[in-house]
Parts: C-alpha cells; sequence; structure tokens
C-alpha cells in the first residue's frame, strides 16, 4: 500500500509542483508591483500635496499672517495619511503646525532651497518643500520702451509635510493576503485536478500492484480487471495469463504433493518390501492394545516370529531370493488373518502378529496354523526348491503385562527358546520358565560386555605354554587370555561371558579391543631392552574371521606395524576353522605375509576334523582340554590324545595339550611326546603387567 500511495504521490506531485512554482513566483511578481506601486502612489500624492502648500504659504509667510497659515495647514492636514503639517521661516524658525510631527530645523541641516526634500522613516515620510518669493524689479521709465524685467527668487521659509506609511503597510498586508487567498485556492484547485489525474492514470497501475502482491502471497485465484488500453492492456492480460499458469502449476504441484505426501504416510507405517506395517506403525498399535487391556480388561496375544531357513536361502542363492521369499511368505501370512489382527514385518526376517481380543489358547492355535502354512510351504527359486520354517514366541497381553518393550522383549525371548528347542515351534512365554532366565541372563551380559568396553574395564592376562620336555623356549611363547573387571571390582572369567558374547554377535568388538591392546603390549615388549623375547598367542573368534571389516582392521594395522607381525600366533577354534574353510585359509595366507603364525584351537572335537587337517597351514595343533583333563584315568582319551598327536606330527605340526593340571598328566604326555603344555598346573595366568619381565 506504501508503494501505491507513492506512485500515486509521484503523479500528484508531476502535477502540481510546476503550478506551485509557478504560482509562487507569480505571486512574488504580484506583490512586489503592488508594493511599489503603493508606495510610489503614496509619494507622489505627498509631493504633490508640499508642492501645493508651498506657494499658497507664500503669502502667509510673506506678511507674517499666521492665522493664514495656520488656516491653510488644517485645510492639508485633513488629507488622508497627513500626520501632520508645519510651516518654517527662512530663519528655520517655527512658524505654524497642525497635527503630529517630529521636525528638523531646515535651515541648520542644510536643506535645499531649491527642490522639495524627502527623509524616509520606517513608518513615515517627511518632506521639506522651499516657500519662494520672485521678486520682479519694473522701471517705470524703460518699461514703455520695451525693456526686459529683472526677476529674482528669494527663500523665505519651508513647508514640512509628515505622511504616515501605515495605511500603505495595511494595503501591502491586505494585498499579500489576498494573492496568497488566490494562491491557495489555486493551489487546492490544482491539487484536486492533480489528485483526479493521478487517480485516473494510477488507479489501473495500483490495481496491478494489489494484484501481482495477492499472486506473491500464494492467492493464485486473483485477477485484475482488464480495462486499459495499448500497453496497459498488454500488461494486464499478460499478467492474468501468468497467473492462470501459475495456478494451474500450483495444483499440478500440489496434486502431485498429495500423493507424495500420501506414499510418505504410507511408507512411513509400512514396509516396502512385504507391504505389511513397519516395526514403528506396530509398536503403536501393540500400545493401543495394551492400553484396553489396562484400561478395559481385555486379553490380546502378541506373536514374535522368526524364519528358520532365511539365512541359509539368502546366502545361497543371494539377497534377491531372499527378498523374494519375505514377499512370497508375507502373501502367504496375509491369507490367514482375521480382520482385525495385524500382521507386521519388524526387519530382516522377522515377524510379530498381533491377535486382538483373543485369548492365550485361541491365540495357540492360530499360530499354529501360521506355523502349518509356512511349514508346508515351498519356495522355489531357479531349478532350487526350499522347505522353510518358523520359529514363534508367544505372550499374552493383559493388565499385568506391563509396557510394550516389555511385551516385545518378552515374545522375543520366547521366539529364541523356540529356536534353541529345534525350530519351527511355538514357545509361549512364562516369567519362570528357566529357557528363558538362561536367555535374559545372556541378554544382560551383553550390556555388561558394552560397558565394560566403554568403562575401560577389560583386561588382558597371560598364561605360559611351555615345552614338555623341560627345555626353555625361546621366545617364550605365552597366551593372552581376556579378563572383564566386574562392577563390584572382582575379576570375571571370561566363560561367564563369551558364549553371550558369541550368541549375539558382540565378539567383533571383544577381538577388536584384545587386537589393539596386543599391539600396545607387543610395542612395549619391543621397546624393552631387557624384556626376553615373547611369541604372543592371541585368540580370534569365528564371528571375527566372518567379518570382512575386522579382517581389513587386522590387515591395515600389521601393514602400518610390520616389525610385530613376527612375535604374534592366531589361534583358532577347530569349529570356526571348518566352518568357514575358504576364508581362513585366505586370511592365514594374508597373515603369514607379515610373519604371524597359526594355532588351531580345541582340535579334536569331531572325528570330522582330520578330514579338514590337511586343508588347513597352521603350525601348531591344540589338543582340547576335554580329552587331556582326564588323560590319566580314561584310556579312551588318552587313546585320542595319542591319534591327534600323531597325526599332528605327520603333518608337520607341534602338539599343544591344553587343560594340564597335575604332575601325572604332564609325566604322560611327556611319555606320549606331546610337545607343548599348557594349564594351572604349569603355569597360573598372571595380568599382562608381569609379563617378560
Amino acid at each position: 500500500m506504501a508503494y501505491a500511495l507513492g506512485i500515486r504521490g509521484r503523479v500528484i506531485g508531476l502535477a502540481l509542483v510546476p503550478v506551485a512554482i509557478i504560482g509562487v513566483l507569480l505571486l512574488f511578481q504580484l506583490i512586489a508591483g503592488k508594493i511599489d506601486d503603493l508606495d510610489r502612489a503614496l509619494r507622489s500624492r505627498a509631493v504633490a500635496i508640499a508642492r501645493q502648500l508651498a506657494p499658497a504659504a507664500e503669502y502667509g509667510v510673506a506678511s507674517g499672517n499666521i492665522g493664514v497659515l495656520q488656516t491653510l495647514l488644517e485645510k492639508a492636514a485633513i488629507e488622508p495619511d497627513i500626520r501632520g503639517v508645519a510651516v518654517f521661516a527662512d530663519t528655520g524658525e517655527w512658524l505654524a503646525q497642525v497635527g503630529l510631527g517630529s521636525w528638523a530645523n531646515p535651515r541648520r541641516d542644510g536643506l535645499p532651497a531649491d527642490h522639495i526634500h524627502e527623509i524616509e522613516f520606517a513608518d513615515r515620510l517627511v518632506y521639506y518643500a522651499p516657500i519662494t518669493r520672485t521678486e520682479v524689479a519694473v522701471d517705470d521709465y524703460q518699461a514703455e520702451a520695451g525693456a526686459t524685467t529683472d526677476a529674482r527668487t528669494r527663500l523665505i521659509g519651508w513647508v514640512g509635510l509628515d505622511v504616515s506609511r501605515d495605511a500603505t503597510v495595511k494595503s501591502q498586508r491586505d494585498a499579500i493576503l489576498k494573492s496568497l487567498a488566490i494562491l491557495l485556492a489555486g493551489m487546492i484547485a490544482s491539487l484536486y485536478l492533480a489528485w483526479r489525474i493521478g487517480r485516473q492514470i494510477t488507479r489501473p497501475i495500483l490495481a496491478l500492484t494489489h494484484t501481482v502482491s495477492r499472486i506473491g502471497e500464494g492467492h493464485l485465484d486473483e485477477r485484475v480487471a482488464q480495462t486499459g488500453q495499448a500497453e496497459l492492456g498488454r500488461l494486464q492480460h499478460g499478467i492474468n495469463h501468468m497467473a492462470a499458469h501459475l495456478q494451474a502449476a500450483q495444483d499440478q504441484m500440489q496434486e502431485k504433493i498429495d500423493q507424495a505426501t500420501a506414499r510418505l504416510v504410507y511408507q512411513a507405517s509400512h514396509d516396502a518390501l512385504t507391504g505389511l506395517i513397519n516395526r514403528r506403525e506396530f509398536e503403536q498399535r501393540l500400545e493401543r492394545l495394551l492400553q484396553t487391556a489396562v484400561q478395559q480388561g481385555r486379553e490380546h496375544a502378541l506373536c514374535y516370529m522368526d524364519l528358520d531357513q532365511f539365512k541359509v536361502i539368502n546366502d545361497s542363492c543371494g539377497h534377491a531370493a531372499g527378498d523374494e521369499l519375505l514377499r512370497q511368505l508375507a502373501l502367504l501370512l496375509k491369507a490367514n488373518l482375521r480382520e482385525r489382527d495385524t500382521l507386521a514385518r519388524l526387519g530382516g526376517d522377522e515377524f510379530a502378529l498381533l491377535l486382538e481380543n483373543c485369548i492365550l489358547e485361541d491365540a495357540i492355535q492360530v499360530a499354529d496354523l501360521f506355523r502349518a502354512e509356512v511349514q508346508r510351504f515351498r519356495f522355489k527359486w531357479g531349478d532350487r526348491i526350499f522347505a522353510v520354517g518358523i520359529s514363534v514366541g508367544m505372550v499374552a497381553i493383559t493388565r499385568d503385562s506391563g509396557t510394550a518393550a516389555n511385551l516385545l522383549s518378552a515374545a522375543d525371548a520366547a521366539c529364541y527358546v523356540a529356536k534353541d528347542r529345534g525350530r519351527n515351534q511355538i514357545h509361549i512365554y512364562e516369567s519362570r520358565d528357566l529357557d528363558l532366565a538362561r536367555h535374559r541372563g545372556e541378554m544382560q551380559w551383553v550390556a555388561r560386555i558394552q560397558r565394560a568396553i566403554e568403562e575401560d574395564r577389560l583386561r588382558l592376562a597371560w598364561q605360559e605354554i611351555r615345552r614338555t620336555d623341560g627345555n626353555i623356549e625361546r621366545p617364550r611363547h605365552v597366551e593372552l587370555l581376556l579378563r572383564m573387571v566386574g562392577e563390584d571390582g572382582g575379576m570375571v572369567l571370561p566363560m561367564a561371558f563369551i558364549p553371550a558374547a558369541e550368541r549375539y554377535f558382540v565378539m567383533p568388538s571383544l577381538d577388536t579391543w584384545v587386537i589393539e591392546e596386543t599391539l600396545r603390549v607387543c610395542r612395549g615388549h619391543l621397546t624393552a631392552k631387557s624384556a626376553s623375547p615373547c611369541l604372543f598367542g592371541v585368540n580370534l573368534s569365528g564371528a571375527s574371521l566372518k567379518d570382512p571389516a575386522f579382517r581389513d582392521m587386522l590387515l591395515s594395522r600389521l601393514e602400518a606395524e610390520p616389525e610385530v607381525g613376527p612375535h604374534l600366533c592366531f589361534e583358532i577354534t577347530e569349529t570356526a576353522a571348518i566352518g568357514n574353510l575358504a576364508v581362513v585359509n585366505t586370511f592365514i595366507e594374508a597373515m603369514r605375509g607379515f610373519g604371524c603364525r597359526f594355532a588351531l584351537d580345541d582340535f579334536g572335537s569331531g572325528l570330522s576334523s582330520f578330514n579338514y587337517l590337511k586343508n588347513l597351514n597352521v603350525d601348531y595343533l591344540k589338543i582340547d582340554g576335554a580329552f587331556v583333563r582326564d588323560i590319566v584315568i580314561n584310556p579312551v582319551d588318552r587313546a585320542m590324545v595319542e591319534a591327534v598327536h600323531r597325526i599332528g606330527h605327520l603333518l608337520g605340526l607341534k602338539t599343544v595339550a591344553e587343560y594340564v593340571e597335575s604332575d601325572a598328566t604332564l609325566a604322560l604326555l611327556r611319555q606320549i611326546g606331546v610337545d607343548y603344555v599348557q594349564g594351572n598346573g604349569v603355569h597360573h595366568p598372571e595380568l599382562i603387567d608381569t609379563l617378560c619381565v
């Protein structure tokens, strides 16, 4: 609006300013001319009066008749603007006066005797007119003969005239006021005409401005009336055309936004792969059902379902096959849903089912129907056909169920127990279930392990591996053992937390910490001049061997510190080696490039071990301690140890017997010919601070 007023003001100003300038100039010219005319008229009239009074007063002055002079002056004083009149003798003496006046002495002040003299004051004009007498000398004898006469003029006095300028000033003021009134009237008329002209000119422009402003604010349906001609008309048409195009584009954009919003809303609550609701939406629905259970006493059921053979299909046929399996199973499960039930994909191969207003007995039948459908299902990928199963953990939703998180955790734990008991089963959550208690204990250990890593409460211990014949080994061979400092400050042995770490994939984190700490110890060992040379045995879990990121990390660390390689001996369990034979062999070859050595740990637990042994490029064979522990009293264990030792030597490997707890066991192992022994009967583990000093 301010911009519109600005345009109109400029147009009005453009029309009004020239008029105002010309009017003011004309006013100044008129006032100046009027003032000059009034002033000249006053002066002319005063001079004329003075010029008339001077001859008229000649007789009175010459005769000394003051009465005549007084009468003359009184008649003269009647004239407008005359303040006072006075007559002076030629000596400057005052003879007669009428009215006001402050008179000078004409003789003393040397006023002229041949013309009227003017003295100007701010409020009056004073004139002095000389009174003269003309004397003519006539010779009676010569007059008849035509001789010339002798005329002489003699000053006999002065007439003083005091003229007031008040009337003139008032006339000047009136003239100025009239001129200003005329100018103001003219300005008002000009302003009105300029406003009318400006309004006519700016109205369509303001309408255009208003329309553009409204369009800019988003009111794309706004249009301007097409009242203009020529360029203005084309501009109005162009703006309306532009607005129409913008409105059409906005409508199209809004339609796309609405569609995209609908897709986003759907995607925010649904799984992109299967079309089932996702975990976030499922948890919200679970919360609502839990509220009905608490507030209205209703009973519902929650099923946590995990596919049993999904990993086999995913690993053998690829992720595309796994995704297709999930899509087909989602359609299969949805076909068996009741209208009020909810099926969701929580992630990976995990599904969840909410059975609304369903007691536990009925929920078991529904879940078993799902399980049977999946069991009958066959997945075809290429020329291969797979059978899959599903493990179900179930928990009742009642007013005593606690939070939604507790329900999901309980159902997940029950599903884990179903898998642990043989898969393709249904397990119902019960708070006193021993299997569930064990599972929850392992879950608690996972949290404790994470806190121990974050709070730097992990420690390394060492246990020496000695030669059976008693000779001193150079370098000293030691195995590094992991310990945890508990919240109470006590030392926690690995068998308390390693099973949970292996089951829940925390081992790569633990192994990473062990590698970092081992490299630190090894660097300190190499820089210590007084330390004895050592070969450090480091355990690696199967989960870490499978993890490409862990393998890359270890290789990059050895590339950065190649001098530590010859001092490292990595111990790999038989189970991990056999389960990942190709990966393990590739890893061993890469690590041997840095001078590292390898030991196969816990060997002998399966008869198939001998078939794989010849394919593993290791340096040491560590016999499973389960056979070594009772070797003195159990001939079968002794035979197993002898067989492992004999085959190891045939393959050129050094054998190590673990869990040597007594001198009798040590003596029997020496008799068999085992190369190395390890156990509490040989050396009790010590913290790393005492190593190699």
